[in-house]
C-alpha cells in the first residue's frame, strides 16, 4: 500500500533525482575480467563481455529514457510532483478508545478503505469519493478523539576478496592514482572506508539481517541470490514478492552484502550477513510515507528461525516531518535495530526525513574518491557521517541489463553512501552483539577519518567512516 511519497536519493550526472532515493544517480554498466564466471553465464545466453573498460561503460540512461527516469530527474533543489498523496491520510486516535470505537468513527467519514499499522496504532485511510485530503484532515482535526491526523507524504529516491570486479570498488579500497571508474579520475590513496582492514576482524553473521526498504531486490541476481533470506514484502502491490522493478534497491543491496570472495562480481561490505527486501518504492520511483512506516514495523518484527533484522537501510526520504514516521522509527530503534538513512541529493541545507530524525537514525552524506563531500549532498546539523557515494559500482536487476553487458552499474548519490554505513553497522552489531543501537551509532560517529573542515561540520558530519578503526581490537591512529 502506498501513502506519503518516498523519494530515492540519487543523481543522474549533474541532475539531482527527486527520489531520496537521495542519490545522485549515474548508472553505467561494466565488463568483467576474462575469468569471470558471469562471462560464461552471459555467453550462454548470447551475451558477451569484451573490450576496454571505457568502451564497456555504457550509460543505462537511454536517449529516450523511461518515464521513471524522467520522474526523478528534476533540477537540483526542485521538488518533483505533489508533496503528499491525494487519496490517503494518516490518523491516530486517543489510546483509551477501543478498536471498534475508532473504526466506527472512521466509517462515519465514509472512507473507501482503511488499514491499521500495528504497534504504533496509526490508521492509513483512503478518503471517500467527492472529498479532498484537506477537507478530510480538517474534519478529523476537529474530532476530540483524534490525537493526530496528517497527510501521507511522498518519498523520493538517498581480508581482500577475490571478486573479479573488486578493482573497480574504490569505496572499499582506494589505491590512489588513476581509478578504474568512469572518467578515469585520479583518486586519493585510502580515501575509502578501510573495508579490507575491517574484514580481518569481522565479516558479519548470516543470522543478522539487513532490511533494505527500497524498490525491492532482484533476488535472482548471481551476486545476491545466496544473500536474500526471502522474497520479502511488497508494500506497493500488497503481496509477498519484493522483486525489484526499478533498479535502485538492487544497487543498494549489492553495496551492503553482495556475495563476497566468490571469484565473481563485486564485494559487499557485510560479507556474511543476509538481506531482507521490503518494497516501498514503485517501478516509477515513487513511494509514500505510509508504506515506509508499515515496512519499518514489519522489518522490526521479522524473524526466520534464529535470523532477525539488526539493521535497516533507508536510501529514501521526504521533505516533511511526520509523527507516525517518527513513532515507527522509535519502535524499531527500541527493538535493538540500527537505522541508517540518506541525507538527500538536493545540494542544499536541509536533511530529508527519516534521516533528519537524528535521535534514531544515522544520517549519511556522500563523499568522493578524494575524500571531498559530494556537491549534491544535503547538509545540516543532523549529518552524522559521510561515506563514498560517487561512481559506486554495484548490482542491477538482470531484466535491466542490456545485451553484451554484465548486471552491474555505477551510480552516485547519498543513496549509495548510506548502504556502506548500513553494512558497517551490521559488521559492528555482529561482532559486538551486546552494544545497543545508540552505542553502535556512537562508535560509528566517533571513529571516522576527519575530512573537509577540522572537527564535526554540517557537510561531512564527524567524517568519512573508518570500519577498520571501529572493529580493530587495537588502537589505530592516522
Amino acid at each position: 500500500m502506498a501513502t506519503t511519497n518516498l523519494k530515492k536519493k540519487y543523481r543522474i550526472l549533474p541532475v539531482a533525482i527527486s527520489i531520496l532515493l537521495a542519490l545522485a544517480l549515474v548508472i553505467t554498466t561494466t565488463q568483467s575480467g576474462a575469468q569471470n564466471k558471469l562471462k560464461d553465464r552471459l555467453a550462454a545466453s548470447g551475451q558477451k563481455s569484451s573490450g576496454r573498460l571505457e568502451e564497456a561503460l555504457k550509460s543505462r540512461l537511454n536517449p529516450a529514457p523511461p518515464a521513471r527516469i524522467k520522474a526523478i530527474s528534476q533540477p537540483v533543489g526542485q521538488p518533483a510532483g505533489p508533496k503528499y498523496s491525494s487519496e490517503k491520510v494518516l490518523v491516530k486516535f486517543k489510546p483509551e478508545l477501543t478498536t471498534q470505537s475508532t473504526e466506527n468513527i472512521l466509517r462515519a467519514y465514509q472512507p473507501r478503505d482503511f488499514k491499521l499499522i500495528p504497534r504504533i496504532n496509526v490508521y492509513v485511510v483512503k478518503i471517500g469519493e467527492g472529498t479532498t485530503v484537506e477537507e478530510t484532515l480538517a474534519a478529523l482535526k476537529n474530532n476530540p478523539d483524534v490525537l493526530y491526523a496528517g497527510p501521507d507524504y511522498k518519498l523520493r529516491l538517498a581480508a581482500q576478496p577475490n571478486d573479479q570486479l573488486f578493482r573497480y570498488q574504490y569505496a572499499l579500497y582506494n589505491p590512489g592514482g588513476t581509478l578504474q571508474i568512469p572518467g578515469s579520475p585520479t583518486g586519493k590513496s585510502r580515501a575509502d572506508i578501510k573495508a579490507t582492514g575491517a574484514w580481518d576482524f569481522a565479516k558479519g553473521d548470516p543470522n543478522l539481517l539487513i532490511a533494505v526498504l527500497d524498490s525491492g531486490i532482484d533476488y535472482t541476481h548471481p551476486d545476491l541470490a545466496s544473500k536474500v533470506i526471502s522474497t520479502g514484502r511488497d508494500f506497493i502491490n500488497d503481496d509477498n514478492d519484493a522483486m525489484d522493478d526499478h533498479w535502485h534497491g538492487t544497487h543498494v543491496a549489492g553495496i551492503i552484502a553482495a556475495a563476497t570472495n566468490n571469484t565473481e562480481g563485486i564485494a559487499g561490505v557485510a560479507w556474511d550477513c543476509r538481506l531482507l527486501p521490503g518494497k516501498i518504492i514503485s517501478a516509477e520511483g515513487e513511494g509514500d510515507y505510509s508504506d515506509l512506516i508499515e515496512a519499518l514495523i514489519w522489518a522490526a518484527d521479522y524473524s526466520s528461525g534464529q535470523a532477525k533484522v539488526g539493521v535497516i537501510n533507508m536510501s529514501v526520504g521526504g521533505d516533511q516531518p511526520d509523527q507516525a514516521l517518527r513513532a515507527a522509527l522509535e519502535y524499531a530503534f527500541n527493538k535493538g535495530i540500527v537505522l541508517v538513512a540518506a541525507t538527500g541529493n538536493d545540494g542544499l541545507a536541509g536533511v530529508l526525513y527519516p534521516a533528519a530524525y537524528d535521535e534514531f537514525c544515522l544520517a549519511v552524506s556522500a563523499s568522493d574518491y578524494n575524500d571531498a563531500v559530494a556537491d549534491f549532498s544535503n547538509s545540516g546539523p543532523e549529518v552524522d557521517v559521510t561515506a563514498p557515494g560517487v561512481w559506486v559500482l554495484s548490482t542491477i536487476p538482470l531484466a535491466m541489463t542490456e545485451p553484451g553487458y554484465l548486471p552491474y552499474a555505477f551510480a552516485s548519490g547519498t543513496s549509495m553512501a548510506a548502504p556502506h554505513v548500513a553494512g558497517f553497522a551490521a559488521l559492528v552489531k555482529a561482532s559486538k552483539p551486546w552494544l545497543s543501537p545508540g552505542d553502535i551509532m556512537k562508535l560509528i560517529k566517533y571513529t571516522p577519518d576527519d575530512i573537509e573542515t577540522a572537527g564535526r561540520d554540517d557537510y561531512a558530519g564527524y567524517g568519512r567512516i573508518n570500519t577498520e578503526r571501529a572493529l580493530s581490537p587495537f588502537k589505530i591512529v592516522k
